[in-house]
Protein backbone atom coordinates (compact mmCIF):
# COMPACT_ATOMS: atom_id res chain seq x y z
CA UNK A 1 0.00 0.00 0.00
CA UNK A 2 1.07 3.58 -0.62
CA UNK A 3 3.00 5.59 1.90
CA UNK A 4 0.43 8.32 1.38
CA UNK A 5 -2.17 6.51 3.45
CA UNK A 6 -3.29 8.94 6.13
CA UNK A 7 -4.96 6.63 8.65
CA UNK A 8 -3.98 8.23 11.97
CA UNK A 9 -3.78 5.00 13.97
CA UNK A 10 -1.59 3.24 11.44
CA UNK A 11 0.60 6.30 10.91
CA UNK A 12 1.33 6.88 14.60
CA UNK A 13 2.04 3.21 15.17
CA UNK A 14 4.40 3.11 12.19
CA UNK A 15 6.30 6.24 13.15
CA UNK A 16 6.60 5.61 16.86
CA UNK A 17 9.69 3.80 18.12
CA UNK A 18 9.84 1.35 21.02
CA UNK A 19 12.15 3.64 22.93
CA UNK A 20 9.53 6.42 22.68
CA UNK A 21 7.23 4.46 24.98
CA UNK A 22 6.84 5.70 28.51
CA UNK A 23 8.01 2.27 29.60
CA UNK A 24 11.42 2.91 28.00
CA UNK A 25 11.86 6.62 28.58
CA UNK A 26 10.68 9.26 30.98
CA UNK A 27 7.49 11.19 30.53
CA UNK A 28 9.30 14.33 29.45
CA UNK A 29 11.41 12.55 26.80
CA UNK A 30 8.34 10.76 25.44
CA UNK A 31 6.45 14.01 25.01
CA UNK A 32 9.48 15.69 23.45
CA UNK A 33 9.96 12.88 20.93
CA UNK A 34 6.25 12.87 20.05
CA UNK A 35 6.40 16.63 19.43
CA UNK A 36 9.52 16.26 17.29
CA UNK A 37 7.82 13.56 15.22
CA UNK A 38 4.89 15.92 14.65
CA UNK A 39 7.23 18.74 13.58
CA UNK A 40 8.96 16.36 11.15
CA UNK A 41 5.60 15.44 9.61
CA UNK A 42 4.67 19.11 9.20
CA UNK A 43 8.03 19.91 7.61
CA UNK A 44 7.55 16.91 5.34
CA UNK A 45 4.29 18.35 4.02
CA UNK A 46 1.74 16.61 6.27
CA UNK A 47 0.20 19.79 7.62
CA UNK A 48 -3.35 18.44 7.91
CA UNK A 49 -5.76 21.08 9.16
CA UNK A 50 -3.04 23.38 10.53
CA UNK A 51 -3.36 26.02 7.75
CA UNK A 52 -7.17 25.99 8.05
CA UNK A 53 -7.04 26.40 11.84
CA UNK A 54 -4.61 29.29 11.45
CA UNK A 55 -6.85 30.85 8.83
CA UNK A 56 -9.90 30.47 11.06
CA UNK A 57 -8.14 32.24 13.93
CA UNK A 58 -7.08 35.07 11.62
CA UNK A 59 -10.62 35.44 10.26
CA UNK A 60 -12.08 35.64 13.77
CA UNK A 61 -9.57 38.33 14.72
CA UNK A 62 -10.12 40.36 11.54
CA UNK A 63 -13.92 40.19 11.57
CA UNK A 64 -14.01 40.67 15.33
CA UNK A 65 -12.24 44.02 14.96
CA UNK A 66 -14.11 44.94 11.77
CA UNK A 67 -17.64 44.52 13.17
CA UNK A 68 -18.84 44.73 16.76
CA UNK A 69 -21.54 42.08 16.32
CA UNK A 70 -19.36 39.37 14.81
CA UNK A 71 -18.28 37.88 18.16
CA UNK A 72 -21.66 38.32 19.81
CA UNK A 73 -23.54 35.31 21.18
CA UNK A 74 -26.32 35.77 18.64
CA UNK A 75 -23.96 35.79 15.65
CA UNK A 76 -21.91 32.85 16.89
CA UNK A 77 -25.09 30.78 17.26
CA UNK A 78 -26.15 31.96 13.82
CA UNK A 79 -22.76 30.99 12.40
CA UNK A 80 -23.15 27.43 13.72
CA UNK A 81 -26.62 26.99 12.23
CA UNK A 82 -25.53 28.64 9.00
CA UNK A 83 -22.54 26.29 8.72
CA UNK A 84 -24.43 23.07 9.56
CA UNK A 85 -25.55 22.14 5.99
CA UNK A 86 -22.09 22.92 4.63
CA UNK A 87 -20.38 20.93 7.41
CA UNK A 88 -22.53 17.89 6.69
CA UNK A 89 -22.04 18.16 2.93
CA UNK A 90 -18.29 18.54 3.38
CA UNK A 91 -18.21 15.39 5.52
CA UNK A 92 -20.24 13.55 2.86
CA UNK A 93 -17.73 14.49 0.17
CA UNK A 94 -14.79 13.25 2.24
CA UNK A 95 -15.75 9.65 1.42
CA UNK A 96 -15.19 10.16 -2.31
CA UNK A 97 -12.36 12.69 -2.04
CA UNK A 98 -10.29 10.14 -0.09
CA UNK A 99 -10.48 7.96 -3.20
CA UNK A 100 -9.24 10.78 -5.41
CA UNK A 101 -12.78 11.08 -6.88
CA UNK A 102 -15.34 13.89 -6.80
CA UNK A 103 -19.11 14.19 -6.65
CA UNK A 104 -20.44 17.36 -8.27
CA UNK A 105 -24.03 16.20 -7.88
CA UNK A 106 -24.16 15.92 -4.08
CA UNK A 107 -25.88 19.30 -3.73
CA UNK A 108 -28.67 18.62 -6.22
CA UNK A 109 -28.98 15.12 -4.76
CA UNK A 110 -30.04 16.67 -1.47
CA UNK A 111 -32.20 19.10 -3.45
CA UNK A 112 -34.16 16.28 -5.11
CA UNK A 113 -34.40 14.31 -1.88
CA UNK A 114 -35.56 17.27 0.20
CA UNK A 115 -38.02 18.44 -2.45
CA UNK A 116 -39.55 14.97 -2.30
CA UNK A 117 -39.52 15.06 1.51
CA UNK A 118 -41.22 18.45 1.74
CA UNK A 119 -43.87 17.54 -0.84
CA UNK A 120 -44.59 14.22 0.87
CA UNK A 121 -45.08 15.95 4.23
CA UNK A 122 -47.57 18.52 3.01
CA UNK A 123 -50.98 18.45 4.77
CA UNK A 124 -52.72 15.05 4.34
CA UNK A 125 -49.38 13.56 3.28
CA UNK A 126 -47.04 11.04 4.89
CA UNK A 127 -45.61 11.22 8.39
CA UNK A 128 -42.24 12.96 8.45
CA UNK A 129 -40.20 9.90 9.60
CA UNK A 130 -41.54 7.85 6.68
CA UNK A 131 -40.95 10.70 4.25
CA UNK A 132 -37.39 11.09 5.57
CA UNK A 133 -36.77 7.36 5.06
CA UNK A 134 -37.93 7.75 1.45
CA UNK A 135 -35.66 10.79 0.99
CA UNK A 136 -32.68 8.83 2.34
CA UNK A 137 -33.60 6.00 -0.02
CA UNK A 138 -33.54 8.44 -2.94
CA UNK A 139 -30.08 9.58 -1.93
CA UNK A 140 -28.91 5.99 -1.59
CA UNK A 141 -30.29 5.12 -5.04
CA UNK A 142 -28.59 8.12 -6.67
CA UNK A 143 -25.29 7.21 -5.01
CA UNK A 144 -25.64 3.62 -6.17
CA UNK A 145 -26.33 4.79 -9.72
CA UNK A 146 -23.25 7.04 -9.73
CA UNK A 147 -21.10 4.37 -8.10
CA UNK A 148 -22.09 1.81 -10.72
CA UNK A 149 -20.90 3.93 -13.63
CA UNK A 150 -17.73 5.06 -11.84
CA UNK A 151 -16.65 1.79 -10.22
CA UNK A 152 -18.12 -0.78 -12.61
CA UNK A 153 -18.23 0.89 -16.01
CA UNK A 154 -15.11 2.99 -15.43
CA UNK A 155 -16.41 6.43 -16.40
CA UNK A 156 -14.54 9.25 -14.63
CA UNK A 157 -16.45 10.52 -11.61
CA UNK A 158 -16.21 14.10 -12.88
CA UNK A 159 -18.15 13.20 -16.03
CA UNK A 160 -20.79 11.04 -14.32
CA UNK A 161 -21.49 13.49 -11.51
CA UNK A 162 -21.50 16.49 -13.87
CA UNK A 163 -24.17 14.71 -15.89
CA UNK A 164 -26.14 13.99 -12.73
CA UNK A 165 -25.71 17.60 -11.63
CA UNK A 166 -27.43 18.75 -14.81
CA UNK A 167 -30.02 15.97 -14.98
CA UNK A 168 -31.13 16.14 -11.36
CA UNK A 169 -31.86 19.84 -11.72
CA UNK A 170 -34.48 18.84 -14.27
CA UNK A 171 -35.90 16.26 -11.86
CA UNK A 172 -36.02 18.92 -9.16
CA UNK A 173 -38.02 21.23 -11.43
CA UNK A 174 -40.49 18.43 -12.11
CA UNK A 175 -40.95 17.71 -8.39
CA UNK A 176 -41.43 21.37 -7.43
CA UNK A 177 -43.65 22.05 -10.45
CA UNK A 178 -45.39 25.39 -10.94
CA UNK A 179 -45.60 26.05 -7.19
CA UNK A 180 -42.06 27.48 -7.16
CA UNK A 181 -41.55 26.46 -3.53
CA UNK A 182 -43.17 24.33 -0.83
CA UNK A 183 -43.27 25.32 2.81
CA UNK A 184 -41.75 22.98 5.38
CA UNK A 185 -44.50 21.64 7.65
CA UNK A 186 -43.16 19.17 10.32
CA UNK A 187 -42.37 21.09 13.51
CA UNK A 188 -39.63 18.68 14.71
CA UNK A 189 -37.73 19.18 11.43
CA UNK A 190 -38.17 22.95 11.66
CA UNK A 191 -36.69 22.90 15.15
CA UNK A 192 -33.61 20.94 14.03
CA UNK A 193 -31.71 23.97 12.77
CA UNK A 194 -33.69 26.82 14.32
CA UNK A 195 -34.10 25.92 18.02
CA UNK A 196 -31.76 25.45 20.98
CA UNK A 197 -31.13 22.85 23.66
CA UNK A 198 -31.97 23.68 27.27
CA UNK A 199 -28.90 25.02 29.02
CA UNK A 200 -28.55 21.86 31.16
CA UNK A 201 -28.71 19.70 28.01
CA UNK A 202 -25.79 21.61 26.49
CA UNK A 203 -23.61 20.83 29.50
CA UNK A 204 -24.76 17.21 29.49
CA UNK A 205 -23.84 16.98 25.79
CA UNK A 206 -20.34 18.25 26.56
CA UNK A 207 -19.84 15.70 29.36
CA UNK A 208 -21.05 12.91 27.07
CA UNK A 209 -18.73 13.95 24.24
CA UNK A 210 -15.70 14.15 26.55
CA UNK A 211 -16.51 10.77 28.12
CA UNK A 212 -16.87 9.18 24.69
CA UNK A 213 -13.61 10.68 23.42
CA UNK A 214 -11.78 9.51 26.54
CA UNK A 215 -13.25 6.02 26.18
CA UNK A 216 -12.20 5.74 22.53
CA UNK A 217 -8.70 7.03 23.33
CA UNK A 218 -8.25 4.45 26.12
CA UNK A 219 -9.63 1.72 23.85
CA UNK A 220 -7.07 2.72 21.19
CA UNK A 221 -4.26 2.44 23.71
CA UNK A 222 -5.46 -0.96 24.86
CA UNK A 223 -5.71 -2.16 21.26
CA UNK A 224 -2.18 -0.99 20.47
CA UNK A 225 -0.87 -2.61 23.62
CA UNK A 226 -2.53 -5.91 22.74
CA UNK A 227 -1.07 -5.76 19.22
CA UNK A 228 2.42 -5.07 20.57
CA UNK A 229 2.50 -1.59 19.02
CA UNK A 230 3.99 1.32 21.00
CA UNK A 231 1.66 3.93 22.47
CA UNK A 232 2.33 7.67 22.44
CA UNK A 233 2.76 9.22 25.90
CA UNK A 234 -0.48 9.24 27.85
CA UNK A 235 0.19 12.90 28.65
CA UNK A 236 -0.42 13.66 24.96
CA UNK A 237 -3.84 12.04 25.16
CA UNK A 238 -4.64 13.95 28.35
CA UNK A 239 -3.46 17.23 26.82
CA UNK A 240 -5.70 16.73 23.77
CA UNK A 241 -8.70 15.95 25.96
CA UNK A 242 -7.94 18.95 28.17
CA UNK A 243 -7.75 21.22 25.12
CA UNK A 244 -11.08 19.94 23.81
CA UNK A 245 -12.60 20.35 27.27
CA UNK A 246 -11.43 23.97 27.55
CA UNK A 247 -12.82 24.87 24.12
CA UNK A 248 -16.04 22.97 24.83
CA UNK A 249 -16.62 24.59 28.21
CA UNK A 250 -15.99 28.04 26.77
CA UNK A 251 -18.35 27.41 23.84
CA UNK A 252 -21.20 25.97 25.94
CA UNK A 253 -20.87 28.75 28.54
CA UNK A 254 -20.83 31.40 25.82
CA UNK A 255 -23.92 29.98 24.07
CA UNK A 256 -25.71 29.59 27.40
CA UNK A 257 -25.84 33.37 27.85
CA UNK A 258 -29.00 35.22 26.87
CA UNK A 259 -28.74 36.41 23.28
CA UNK A 260 -32.34 37.57 22.86
CA UNK A 261 -33.20 41.17 22.09
CA UNK A 262 -36.69 41.10 23.61
CA UNK A 263 -38.49 39.99 26.73
CA UNK A 264 -38.13 36.29 25.88
CA UNK A 265 -34.60 34.99 26.65
CA UNK A 266 -32.80 32.97 23.98
CA UNK A 267 -30.00 30.78 25.25
CA UNK A 268 -28.51 27.33 24.82
CA UNK A 269 -26.53 25.34 22.26
CA UNK A 270 -28.32 25.04 18.89
CA UNK A 271 -29.95 21.60 18.48
CA UNK A 272 -28.07 21.00 15.25
CA UNK A 273 -24.70 21.00 17.06
CA UNK A 274 -25.05 17.67 18.93
CA UNK A 275 -26.60 16.11 15.81
CA UNK A 276 -23.59 17.09 13.69
CA UNK A 277 -21.14 16.06 16.43
CA UNK A 278 -22.86 12.69 16.83
CA UNK A 279 -22.63 11.94 13.12
CA UNK A 280 -19.04 13.20 12.96
CA UNK A 281 -17.96 10.86 15.76
CA UNK A 282 -19.64 7.85 14.16
CA UNK A 283 -18.20 8.60 10.71
CA UNK A 284 -14.74 9.30 12.17
CA UNK A 285 -14.82 5.92 13.89
CA UNK A 286 -15.74 4.33 10.55
CA UNK A 287 -12.86 5.99 8.71
CA UNK A 288 -10.15 5.80 11.38
CA UNK A 289 -10.84 2.53 13.15
CA UNK A 290 -12.46 0.06 10.76
CA UNK A 291 -11.22 -2.05 7.90
CA UNK A 292 -13.46 -0.19 5.47
CA UNK A 293 -11.83 3.11 6.41
CA UNK A 294 -8.35 1.67 5.93
CA UNK A 295 -9.43 0.42 2.51
CA UNK A 296 -10.57 3.91 1.50
CA UNK A 297 -7.21 5.40 2.41
CA UNK A 298 -5.32 2.59 0.72
CA UNK A 299 -7.25 2.89 -2.54
CA UNK A 300 -6.86 6.66 -2.53
CA UNK A 301 -3.13 6.32 -1.95
CA UNK A 302 -2.50 3.68 -4.62
CA UNK A 303 -5.42 1.88 -6.25
CA UNK A 304 -3.34 -0.79 -7.98
CA UNK A 305 -1.39 -1.63 -4.82
CA UNK A 306 -4.68 -1.91 -2.93
CA UNK A 307 -6.07 -4.27 -5.56
CA UNK A 308 -2.98 -6.47 -5.38
CA UNK A 309 -3.30 -6.54 -1.59
CA UNK A 310 -6.68 -8.23 -2.01
CA UNK A 311 -9.00 -5.26 -1.48
CA UNK A 312 -12.24 -5.29 -3.45
CA UNK A 313 -11.60 -1.91 -5.03
CA UNK A 314 -14.81 -1.86 -7.06
CA UNK A 315 -17.06 -2.51 -4.05
CA UNK A 316 -15.31 0.06 -1.85
CA UNK A 317 -15.49 2.76 -4.52
CA UNK A 318 -19.14 1.96 -5.17
CA UNK A 319 -20.12 2.18 -1.51
CA UNK A 320 -18.21 5.46 -1.09
CA UNK A 321 -20.53 7.14 -3.58
CA UNK A 322 -23.54 5.58 -1.86
CA UNK A 323 -22.40 6.98 1.49
CA UNK A 324 -21.67 10.39 -0.02
CA UNK A 325 -25.12 10.78 -1.58
CA UNK A 326 -26.95 9.42 1.47
CA UNK A 327 -25.15 11.71 3.90
CA UNK A 328 -25.77 14.62 1.52
CA UNK A 329 -29.50 14.12 2.19
CA UNK A 330 -28.85 14.98 5.85
CA UNK A 331 -27.17 18.19 4.71
CA UNK A 332 -30.36 18.95 2.81
CA UNK A 333 -32.41 18.28 5.93
CA UNK A 334 -30.42 20.94 7.80
CA UNK A 335 -30.86 23.30 4.87
CA UNK A 336 -34.66 23.09 4.62
CA UNK A 337 -34.90 23.25 8.41
CA UNK A 338 -33.04 26.56 8.36
CA UNK A 339 -34.78 28.21 5.37
CA UNK A 340 -38.21 26.67 6.05
CA UNK A 341 -39.02 25.69 2.47
CA UNK A 342 -37.93 23.72 -0.59
CA UNK A 343 -37.46 25.39 -3.97
CA UNK A 344 -36.20 24.53 -7.44
CA UNK A 345 -32.78 26.09 -6.84
CA UNK A 346 -31.75 23.96 -3.83
CA UNK A 347 -28.25 22.55 -3.87
CA UNK A 348 -27.00 24.02 -7.14
CA UNK A 349 -24.34 26.23 -5.53
CA UNK A 350 -23.60 24.66 -2.18
CA UNK A 351 -21.88 21.57 -3.61
CA UNK A 352 -18.94 23.67 -4.79
CA UNK A 353 -18.69 25.18 -1.32
CA UNK A 354 -18.77 21.63 0.07
CA UNK A 355 -15.78 20.61 -2.03
CA UNK A 356 -14.06 23.85 -1.03
CA UNK A 357 -14.75 23.13 2.65
CA UNK A 358 -13.12 19.71 2.51
CA UNK A 359 -10.09 20.89 0.53
CA UNK A 360 -9.59 24.06 2.59
CA UNK A 361 -9.72 21.93 5.74
CA UNK A 362 -6.91 19.67 4.53
CA UNK A 363 -8.51 16.79 2.60
CA UNK A 364 -6.39 16.10 -0.49
CA UNK A 365 -7.94 16.33 -3.94
CA UNK A 366 -5.52 13.63 -5.01
CA UNK A 367 -6.83 11.02 -2.58
CA UNK A 368 -5.42 9.13 0.39
CA UNK A 369 -5.07 12.10 2.76
CA UNK A 370 -7.39 13.87 5.13
CA UNK A 371 -9.79 13.25 7.97
CA UNK A 372 -13.43 14.00 8.58
CA UNK A 373 -12.62 16.73 11.11
CA UNK A 374 -10.73 18.55 8.37
CA UNK A 375 -13.97 19.01 6.43
CA UNK A 376 -15.63 20.42 9.56
CA UNK A 377 -12.85 22.97 10.07
CA UNK A 378 -12.85 23.89 6.37
CA UNK A 379 -16.63 24.37 6.41
CA UNK A 380 -16.28 26.70 9.39
CA UNK A 381 -13.68 28.70 7.44
CA UNK A 382 -15.99 29.07 4.43
CA UNK A 383 -19.02 29.86 6.64
CA UNK A 384 -16.99 32.43 8.61
CA UNK A 385 -15.99 34.19 5.40
CA UNK A 386 -19.60 34.32 4.25
CA UNK A 387 -20.90 35.39 7.66
CA UNK A 388 -18.28 38.04 8.33
CA UNK A 389 -18.40 39.59 4.88
CA UNK A 390 -22.20 39.57 5.05
CA UNK A 391 -22.08 41.54 8.30
CA UNK A 392 -19.76 44.05 6.63
CA UNK A 393 -22.31 44.49 3.84
CA UNK A 394 -19.98 43.38 1.07
CA UNK A 395 -21.62 42.30 -2.21
CA UNK A 396 -22.17 38.62 -3.02
CA UNK A 397 -19.66 38.82 -5.85
CA UNK A 398 -16.90 39.75 -3.44
CA UNK A 399 -17.80 36.87 -1.11
CA UNK A 400 -17.68 34.40 -4.02
CA UNK A 401 -14.37 35.82 -5.25
CA UNK A 402 -12.76 35.52 -1.82
CA UNK A 403 -14.13 31.98 -1.33
CA UNK A 404 -12.77 30.96 -4.72
CA UNK A 405 -9.38 32.45 -3.93
CA UNK A 406 -9.25 30.54 -0.63
CA UNK A 407 -10.03 27.30 -2.47
CA UNK A 408 -7.28 27.87 -5.03
CA UNK A 409 -4.83 28.67 -2.25
CA UNK A 410 -5.79 25.51 -0.36
CA UNK A 411 -5.45 23.35 -3.48
CA UNK A 412 -2.03 24.88 -4.15
CA UNK A 413 -0.90 24.13 -0.59
CA UNK A 414 -2.20 20.57 -1.00
CA UNK A 415 -0.28 20.03 -4.25
CA UNK A 416 2.95 21.50 -2.87
CA UNK A 417 2.66 19.52 0.37
CA UNK A 418 2.07 16.29 -1.53
CA UNK A 419 5.08 16.92 -3.74
CA UNK A 420 7.25 17.70 -0.71
CA UNK A 421 6.19 14.51 1.06
CA UNK A 422 7.01 12.37 -1.95
CA UNK A 423 3.48 11.94 -3.35
CA UNK A 424 2.91 11.95 -7.08
CA UNK A 425 0.93 14.86 -8.47
CA UNK A 426 -0.60 14.11 -11.84
CA UNK A 427 -0.23 17.04 -14.27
Amino acid sequence: MSANVDNPVAREAAQARPEDSLLGKGMEDGVRDHFRAYVRRVRGGEMGALPAIGGLVVLFIVFGFAHDLFLSQRNMANLLTQAAPLVMLGMALVFVLLLGEIDLSAGVTFGVSMASFVRLTQPDGLSWPLALAIALGIGLAIGGFIGFFVARVGIPSFVVTLGMFLGLQGVLLVIIGDAGAYRLIPAPVKALNTSNLPVWAGWLMLVGVLALLAGVALWDRARRRAAGAPNPPISIMLAKLAGIAVVGVAAVWFLSQDRGSGAIPIRGVPIVVPVVLGFAMIATFLLDRTRYGRYLYAIGGNREAARRAGINVTAVRWTAFVLCSTVAVLAGLFYVSRVGSADAGMGREIVLSGVAAAVVGGVSLFGGRGRLVHAIIGALVIATIQNGMGLLGLPAGTVLAVSGGVLILAATVDALARRRSGGVVVT
